[in-house]
């Protein structure tokens, strides 16, 4: 990957950075939330080029150095590629007796999909994954970063098949290893954290996992609490 520094975020999926030679480019941001604490002018940024040659931005900003010295990484669209990784290589502890992993599988009712369906001996489970880059204090990690009425609908629907007897359960993947907790963000999204608590009290598994980042890879490592 190459490194550049953070210029402006704006319009939700671009950026501007700027190379060590003083140039200007305009690169794709991969994360549709708020980035709280995540993009800052003047953060050092890690870009991976794209093999598409017809893109209009060839760059896709990937990490951030927040003033810590700690890297997050920002790329929603590898968390669930970093989770399955996980799954198979049995790193996700509550979940590790699961022998077969779906993903993207459409809800019964069609009207959404969930990120995996895992199954064993006992039928089916239903883990919808959320990932978490939002600043901290204290080590503690907040969820969602902006109003998320798909989040919110998201932790409903698990709240239904559990009470249809079914299991499932909401995974926070932390892109950045200086977390020790994870909490609903009660001010941005106090329907999320309503939502959330609800389905847990039916029975959906809250989890909370922490990764490693590096600007050579992103691997998962420990489970962190969640404060509901």
């Amino acid at each position: 990957m190459s490194q550049a520094r953070l210029i402006r975020r704006y319009q939700r999926f671009l950026a501007d950075v700027e190379w060590p030679d003083g140039q200007v480019e305009t690169v794709h941001c991969p994360n549709t939330g708020a980035m709280l604490g995540c993009q800052e002018p003047g953060s050092r940024v890690w870009l991976s080029r794209a093999t598409n040659l017809r893109r209009k931005y060839p760059l896709t900003w990937e990490l951030v150095e927040i003033g810590s010295g700690t890297l997050v990484g920002i790329n929603t669209q590898r968390t669930n590629k970093l989770v399955r990784e996980a799954l198979e290589d049995g790193l996700i502890e509550p979940l590790a007796s699961f022998g077969e992993i779906q993903s993207e599988v459409r809800l019964a009712t069609g009207r959404t999909r969930v990120d995996f369906v895992l199954r064993d001996a006992d039928g089916e489970y239903f883990l919808e994954v959320k990932n978490v880059t939002a600043a901290v204090s204290d080590g503690r990690a907040l969820f969602p970063d902006a109003v998320s009425a798909r989040a919110t609908r998201h932790a409903q629907e698990l709240e239904s098949l559990c009470r249809s007897g079914h299991r499932a359960g909401m995974l926070f993947m932390v892109q950045r290893d200086d977390v020790t907790q994870v909490r609903p963000a009660d001010d941005i999204d106090p329907l999320y954290g309503k939502a959330l608590r609800s389905a847990a009290a039916a029975g959906v598994d809250v989890l909370a996992y922490r990764a490693r980042v590096t600007a050579e890879e992103i691997t998962v490592q420990q489970p962190v609490r969640v404060a509901l």
